[in-house]
Order: structure tokens, then sequence, then C-alpha cells
């Protein structure tokens, strides 16, 4: 447990950040799900639709400390390059 005001502080910042951060990445989830469905039923319109709000969350969560830039950019990549082939 935190014995001085300043890790008290710090605990509760860190439990509001963990909060955030968990419900951006469930966010997250759930749309490259929707994306990843699109895909699979090779609905170009719906996938093309969906891709650029799914750049936008993984982009949000790099710039944060949530995700990794570079999976960030992988994960981009290998979405935007699926839809395209459909």
């Amino acid at each position: 447990m935190a014995n001085h005001k300043s890790a008290e502080k710090r605990n509760r910042q860190t439990i509001e950040k963990r909060a955030r951060n968990r419900a951006a990445k469930t966010r997250m989830r759930t749309a490259v799900k929707k994306l990843r469905t699109a895909i699979e039923e090779k609905d170009k319109k719906t996938a093309t639709e969906l891709l650029p709000t799914v750049q936008s969350l993984l982009g949000k969560l790099s710039k944060s400390s949530a995700m990794k830039s570079k999976t960030s950019s992988r994960r981009t990549s290998r979405l935007a390059s699926q839809v395209a082939s459909l």
C-alpha cells in the first residue's frame, strides 16, 4: 500500500490510466473483429468503410502508451493490404 501522499496520487492515476487503456483496447479489438469478419465475407464495401476507423483507433493507441507504435503500424499495414486484395 502507498505510504506517502504522492504515492497515493500515483496509485489513483495508474488506476484511471489502466481503465482508459483497457476501454480503448476493447474498442479497438471489437472494430478489428468487425473488419476481419467483413474481409472473410468478401464484403469490400463494409471493409473499406471500417478500415479508416480501425486505423484511427490503432493510431490513437500507439500515440498513448497502450500499444507499441510498431505493433500498431504492423496491424494497420496488414489489415490495409487484406482490404486492398478484396
